[in-house]
């Protein structure tokens, strides 16, 4: 599908998350072999809390529309850019015109930031445990972007399930988090590699030792990682009230 910027200006009274803007793709780079970055050039850039996320919508020549949302990566930075880290589905209209087409220059349509309860800042506070299955991890990663900028001393851990190694988004990055950050702690489970380890009590009760009782928990990745993850972090003793889940899939 080739993009096509479409007329988007609404009624003077809309309020600018539901506003349509224009957008253009600064950069694509392969992060895993099934994830690319892609920066987005558009002007809502910096107006997201870490964990927010946009729908993104092209349009084709012959008018034809399709959008999706996905998760920020970036927190705000003054480049007036955002990051999205775009896994390539198969069949997916948008994911795949990503993957296979996008090239710096071509242009699309953002709306948002969206998600205000499934969102984090400093003032929020910590302990925060996070947990995220795939791709999920990303509204995650922009979590702990933001929290290494302006509260550090937040004792934090992320429980990441994947397939393996190699499919792991940012894993240089959050492992070096692990080591230079005292107060984070990667918890790292690979389903498909080694001795085939899923997230268990075990690396729940494990995260819950490093940070103490956590104020915040955020859950994200597919139906079939949240709902055990969540039954498991309930079982730990977790308030339901304090988890924020953000699944997808069938």
């Amino acid at each position: 599908m080739s993009s096509a910027t479409s007329e988007i200006e609404p009624a003077a009274a809309e309020p600018m998350v539901f506003r349509w803007h224009e957008a253009e793709v600064a950069s694509v780079t392969v992060v895993t072999p099934h994830v690319k970055s892609v920066r987005l050039r558009c002007g809502i850039a910096g107006r997201q809390r870490a964990g927010q996320h946009v729908d993104v919508r092209l349009t084709a020549a012959d008018g034809y529309r399709a959008s999706r949302s996905y998760s920020v990566a970036s927190v705000p930075d003054g480049s007036g850019t955002l990051e999205l880290l775009v896994e390539g589905l198969p069949d997916g209209e948008v994911s795949g015109w990503f993957f296979d087409c996008a090239g710096v220059g071509d242009r699309l349509e953002l709306r948002g930031p969206i998600g205000g309860s499934f969102s984090w800042d400093g003032p929020d506070g910590g302990p925060l445990l996070l947990a995220g299955g795939g791709s999920g991890v990303v509204p995650l990663l922009a979590m702990l972007r933001r929290r290494a900028e302006v509260a550090p001393n937040i004792p934090a851990a992320l429980i990441y399930s994947v397939r393996t190694r190699a499919e792991a988004i940012a894993l240089s990055e959050l492992e070096a988090r692990d080591r230079d950050e005292p107060n984070f702690s990667l918890f790292l489970r690979t389903t498909r590699e080694g001795e085939g380890r899923r997230i268990d009590a075990a690396v729940v009760d494990a995260a819950l030792a490093r940070i103490g009782t956590p104020k915040k928990v955020f859950l994200c990745g597919s139906n079939r990682f949240a709902s055990p993850a969540a039954d498991l972090i309930a079982a730990a003793g977790v308030p339901p009230g304090i988890v924020r889940t953000e699944r997808f899939g069938a």
